[in-house]
């Protein structure tokens, strides 16, 4: 696990000194080693320039990059983990090529000298990287198929810079300061930028599954890899027992993830996703797996007797932190710089605690990251299917009267109230992101001032293969949205901001294309979710963890927005050293204000993005 940053540009004063300070700021992605690879395109017109810092996992002693093949023709640098690489280095081998270290990163630069751009369809894992082919005189990047490793990238006329951190790109000198307003106006809608954009603008993500080229000053995109819920399902006669085959490979892809040449653990929350992964951990280790919790001091924010549960049965070596709810504020304006973009989750917080928490004993950790996405884990991918229904009710019944009553409804039943009113939203490219979002597009064009310039982000996570299943197109969704733009982003920046690797079973490629392969009632049937996971691990965990409903870390921002924070978020967003209140209108702004400081309305998702947009500007936009 590392992070990587080029320059590729012709007429640019002192790039060995920006590569260098791009990489510097790196230093958290990879504090064991760093290296820098120089040289020249086009007879000295381009610059050519690779930095790597690295976090060592595997083959310790020589996995020095930038890395080289034989004849140092061809150079790279590489974030990530390849999980195949020793099937795909004795391939190699039996092809001709020569291995001289027991890296995986090797094995990436002779698989693309074997099979060109499509060497990325070979590989199992997670990955960012990019390849300099000097005979070729062509950049090569790619990034893996679902998006857990970073890349993103700046491109003009003249210069190509990428980097897994955005806070390197800024380094390089291009006007990086200006905010993309329509990014502002999705982020509200999604509470994330989809991708491929970023708040910043002229800064793009390289989108999951897709590869690019730069060559001779031209820039090229080619997507290798859809996630297969966007296709419609084959119907084709299902094996004998579906459930024993999904746990021999989840079980598979948890022992192919244990790989490593330094001490590991697991992050266990005591949810059914975390408590699976420990519990096939203990079935290829014969030592104690390491397990890492975060409880709160707050007794009913506190589930980590859950996690001794399963501590306790597995007979794991159980690291608990507690935290007191007050004092997580303190960590945000730190974490906006680690994720170089506002904190959409208040669930980023304590998992960069217990990330610092677990670095002091281990290098790497496996995560339940993905299950959801990938298994239909989320109360939305069952209220999915009742939208035709709900929409047979004419839309003036709708509108006139039933969300009217339900929007009246008490300030507790909030979730029940989003629900529902979801529901009446007839277009998925609005429904979908609202689930989890922070606005409706009307409320957006309500709250802001210059909303009539909004274009809507309807881009490949709308692309659907078919027309039959809800199910397969709210998951290809998550997988192509959610997931990548705001989860991944999360795990990626919150462990490595604590050097920490971070692996994810549940987001191998393999296991998702068989549990897509399945008809739908095996990942959602009737109101259960998951249900797959929940049969496969019914003989090997307790029912008080398959049982219990999805929680995950509960912050009480709610709370705090009423009470200790009430001040601050007033200042913060109306106050005279506001700087995003000139995006919106006041007496609106005003009267979300109130209905949540009163208790009248539960506006605590829109509160927290508007909230860490202004934090994010300040950080970003003046003074640097």
């Amino acid at each position: 696990m590392c992070g990587i940053s080029g320059i590729i540009a012709g007429n640019i004063s002192n790039p060995g000194k920006i590569l260098k300070m791009m990489n510097d700021l790196q230093a958290h992605r990879g504090p064991d080693d760093e290296g820098i690879y120089e040289s020249a395109a086009a007879n000295g017109r381009y610059y050519i320039g690779l930095a790597h810092r690295r976090l060592s996992i595997i083959d310790l002693s020589t996995g020095h990059q930038p890395m080289f093949n034989e004849d140092g023709t061809v150079v790279i640098v590489f974030n990530g983990e390849i999980y195949n690489f020793k099937d795909l280095q004795k391939e190699l081998i039996q092809k001709g090529h020569r291995f001289i270290t027991s890296s995986d990163t090797e094995a990436v630069i002779h698989a693309y000298e074997e099979y060109g751009e499509s060497c990325v369809e070979r590989m199992r894992g997670m990955f960012a990287f990019a390849i300099w082919d000097s005979k070729r005189e062509r950049v090569f990047i790619a990034r893996d198929r679902f998006g857990k490793k970073p890349l993103f990238y700046y491109k003009n006329n003249d210069a190509l810079v990428f980097s897994s951190e955005i806070k390197s790109l800024l380094q390089f000198p291009a006007d990086f300061r200006k905010v993309d307003e329509n990014a502002v106006m999705n982020y509200l809608i999604y509470r994330y930028v989809p991708a491929p954009d970023t708040l910043f603008s002229g800064i793009y993500k390289l989108m999951p599954g897709t590869w690019a080229t730069w060559e001779n000053g031209n820039f090229n995109q080619q997507r290798y890899y859809n996630p297969p819920d966007g296709m419609e399902r084959k119907e084709k006669a299902l094996m004998e027992d579906p459930v024993t085959s999904f746990l021999e490979l989840l079980d598979q892809s948890v022992e192919v993830r244990m790989i490593s040449d330094v001490p590991f653990g697991a992050f266990l929350s005591g949810g059914i996703d975390s408590s699976a992964i420990v519990a096939l951990m203990t079935r290829h280790s014969p030592f104690a797996i390491k397990t890492f919790s975060v409880g709160f001091e707050e007794e009913k924010y506190n589930e980590a007797s859950y996690a001794r549960i399963i501590a306790e049965k597995f007979k794991t070596d159980h690291h608990e932190l507690t935290i007191s709810a007050d004092h997580l504020m303190e960590e945000l304006p730190g974490l906006i710089r680690y994720r170089d973009a506002p904190v959409s989750e208040t669930s980023d917080i304590p998992i960069y605690l217990l990330s610092k928490f677990a670095r002091q004993s281990v290098k790497m950790v496996l995560t339940g990251e993905g299950s959801d996405e990938m298994l239909g884990g989320y109360p939305k991918h069952v209220y999915e299917k009742y939208v035709t229904m709900y929409q047979y009710i004419p839309a003036v019944i709708r509108s006139r009267v039933l969300e009217p009553m339900i929007r009246a409804l008490p300030y507790g039943l909030y979730r029940a109230k989003t629900a529902i009113i979801n529901l009446g939203i007839t277009g998925y490219e609005e429904r979908f992101p609202r689930w989890f979002g922070a606005l409706t597009r009307k409320e957006m064009k309500e709250l802001l001032m210059n909303s009539e310039e909004f274009t809507p982000k309807e881009g490949f996570q709308f692309k659907f293969g078919h027309q039959d299943s809800y199910l397969r197109k709210i998951l290809f969704f998550d997988q192509t949205s959610w997931l990548p733009d705001n989860l991944l982003e999360r795990g990626d920046r919150m462990t490595m901001a604590a050097s920490l690797e971070g692996r994810m079973p549940f987001m191998d490629h393999t296991l998702a294309e068989f549990v897509s392969s399945l008809p739908d009632n095996f990942r959602v049937r009737g109101h259960s979710t998951k249900w797959i996971l929940r049969q496969a691990m019914r003989p090997i965990l307790p029912g008080i963890i398959i049982d219990r409903p999805k929680i995950g870390f509960r912050v009480p921002v709610n709370e705090w927005f009423q009470t200790t924070m009430k001040d601050y978020l007033y200042d913060h967003l109306t106050g005279t050293g506001s700087i995003t209140k000139r995006y919106y209108n006041k007496p609106v702004l005003m009267r979300i204000l109130g209905e949540h400081t009163s208790g009248r309305q539960n506006h605590e998702k829109l509160l927290w993005s508007l909230l860490n947009l202004e934090l994010w500007h300040r950080e970003y936009m003046i003074g640097n």
